[in-house]
């Protein structure tokens, strides 16, 4: 395991211009440096550089769209492979935290000495997903006294709730969360927004808050059919693991992105007959990670590229849906080839389930928080990651940030250095 991990640490150019971390990485994270200590078997040096820019190393490390991100903009990959950068941050992650049991808190022990003056200064954060624990962490290194107010009994958000384990071990995110909370922050359990916790009595307490709650309420297509029993939002069944018996049965997934390939994976090894896949671009165009793909095809799972569900029939219950083919066409003012529905290509196939896995909006009750939204309902905020009210900031899948890990950990991060500056 070590040589090909020296191997591939090795085959990185550590190049001065950095494209994977400057232009690939969410997060900036210093790659070649951190893969320059890997090769020096400076295993823990190597956390510590991760530390400057990122908490979430065991976690990005492993689900990381890296093939779109990082190791896309990788110059070894011009002319081959890339460096395989995703598994050698996982590595140190384990090497360093796992195995030679150090801690994120001696990474920042000294700065949190330095900034003991901070310790009168008090932010709540709402929700203890990717967004919120990096939000945390980084206010807690500068001294600042972290509360989290979390819905669940546990901390992770999606990173527990809506990844399987076949992609991310439940382990490493808890090993993660335990890590961040070292540094001093504190926690109360099973507070949910509109429930038992109001922003009006936080804003009383606290200096600042962050909001970052995610957004996890699956859209839906306005097509005949979609409340019957039997349709479910792709989301939800990830979140809240109440799955129907699939047995022998043949489910729709609708949609090309991440959470369609965790629903198909997770729903075939449950047991379905036939899992099909049903998107209406190509497969180039899929914003799911090739990788993933892969994966759910050698399990599988079957796809129905250039294909779009245009009606569900039943009396009460799921028993068929109305597919169409597509063709792609360019379109003015369109960035990418649209897909066009192609006349009387219309078929009906069986069916016992469909989920739809189209993306996600934020849930209904943050309309009445008294926050400004955007046009597609997500929390509106300024460059610095402020709300329309000032002493309130918003990150992640909320605030309408891209959907990825990495970007929801940077928002975090970046609204942890203007809460900082207000409160200095």
């Amino acid at each position: 395991m070590l040589d090909e991990i020296k191997e591939k640490a090795n085959y990185c150019l550590n190049c001065k211009v950095k494209p994977c971390s400057l232009k690939g990485c969410p997060l900036n994270n210093n790659i070649p440096e951190f893969i320059k200590l890997v090769k020096e078997e400076r295993y823990f040096e190597a956390y510590k550089v991760l530390s400057e820019t990122t908490v979430l190393q065991g976690v990005c490390g492993r689900i990381c769209p890296h093939e779109k991100q990082c190791q896309g903009s990788c110059v070894r990959g011009i002319k081959g492979e890339p460096v395989s950068i995703g598994e050698l941050e996982a590595f140190v992650f384990d090497k360093a935290i796992l195995e030679e049991k150090h801690t994120l808190l001696e990474c920042y022990e000294n700065e949190i000495m330095q900034n003991k003056a901070n310790s009168d200064k008090k932010v709540a954060i709402i929700g203890g997903g990717p967004a919120g624990l990096t939000c945390s962490a980084f206010l807690a290194k500068n001294g600042v006294n972290v509360t989290i107010y979390e819905k669940y009994d546990y901390l992770g958000g999606l990173l527990m709730y809506g990844i399987p384990d076949f992609r991310l071990l439940k382990e490493i995110v808890k090993e993660t969360v335990n890590q961040i909370l070292n540094l001093g922050v504190n926690v109360k359990y099973n507070q949910e927004l509109g429930k038992n916790l109001e922003l009006k009595d936080l804003e009383q307490k606290y200096d600042a808050i962050f909001l970052s709650i995610g957004a996890n309420k699956s859209s839906r297509m306005g097509i005949e059919g979609e409340d019957l029993d039997g349709v479910y939002g792709g989301n939800e069944l990830l979140e809240y693991n109440l799955h129907p018996s699939y047995r022998g049965k043949k489910v729709a997934v609708i949609g090309g992105g991440n959470v369609a390939m965790d629903c198909a994976r997770t729903i075939k090894r449950l047991g379905a007959d036939k899992v099909k896949v049903v998107y209406r671009r190509a497969r180039e165009q899929m914003p799911a990670e090739n990788k993933e793909i892969e994966d759910a095809i050698n399990e599988g799972v079957e796809f129905l590229f250039q294909h779009n569900i245009v009606r569900i029939l039943g009396s009460e219950k799921v028993q068929k849906m109305e597919l169409i083919k597509t063709e792609l066409v360019e379109k003015e003012g369109e960035s990418r080839l649209v897909p066009v529905n192609i006349e009387n290509s219309n078929y009906v196939e069986d069916i016992d389930y469909i989920v739809m896995a189209l993306g996600s909006k934020p849930a209904d009750f943050v309309s009445n928080l008294g926050l400004e939204l955007n046009k597609w309902g997500n929390i509106k905020i300024n460059e610095k990651y402020q709300t329309s009210n000032p002493k309130i900031y918003s990150g992640g899948d909320l605030a309408g940030i891209k959907g990825t890990v990495a970007w929801a950990a940077k928002s975090g991060r970046e609204a942890a250095k203007s809460i900082l500056e207000n409160l200095n």
